[in-house]
């Protein structure tokens, strides 16, 4: 997938469909809300909802699940214009925050960690800055959760969610 250009205002703003690769092979459309420009190995970040279903008393209710993914689990459909995707670029080099993950004990919880994204004003002041595979095992061990207040938990818990049983 080619890199996005320029921001977009949010008035400007409208999904767009895209096509979707999930963990068992299978791919589905679904909507291309926003992209995000971020640090590491894969330099951005799709906000993209799925397509899912609620059961109601009544009947079954569409719905649609929205989650952080890689340009390596989509791909463009033919005819589909993408320009109307909110995009976000990172600062220019010399404002940019810190790369990645930062783990900190939790605050009065001893024995506990949380792991914040770089950019987290809890993530000030000190912890062990990390990578993404890095933070994903910092959350798998006892005591440990993403912070709220941050992508950490938007992004970190998915990714946890979509290698369960795969690995």
């Amino acid at each position: 997938m080619a890199s996005p250009r320029g921001n977009r205002r949010a008035t400007e703003s409208s999904p767009a469909e895209i096509a979707l690769a999930l963990p068992d092979g299978q791919t589905v459309r679904a909507r291309l809300h926003a992209r995000q420009e971020v640090a590491g190995p894969h330099p951005w970040r799709y906000l993209v909802g799925v397509p899912s279903w609620i059961a109601r008393p009544d009947g079954v209710e569409a719905a649609e699940y929205t989650v952080w993914v890689t340009d390596r689990q989509l791909t463009p459909i033919e005819g589909v214009d993408l320009s109307g995707v909110p995009t976000r670029r990172l600062p220019a080099p010399s404002s940019r925050p810190a790369p990645g993950w930062v783990v900190r004990p939790a605050p009065g919880r001893r024995g506990r960690t949380v792991v914040h994204d770089a950019t987290c004003r809890h993530a000030v002041g000190g912890g062990t800055e990390l990578g993404t595979q890095e933070a994903l095992d910092a959350l798998m061990r006892e005591g440990a959760r993403a912070c709220t207040d941050c992508d950490a938990a938007a992004v970190l818990v998915p990714a946890l969610e979509l290698g369960q049983g795969h690995g």
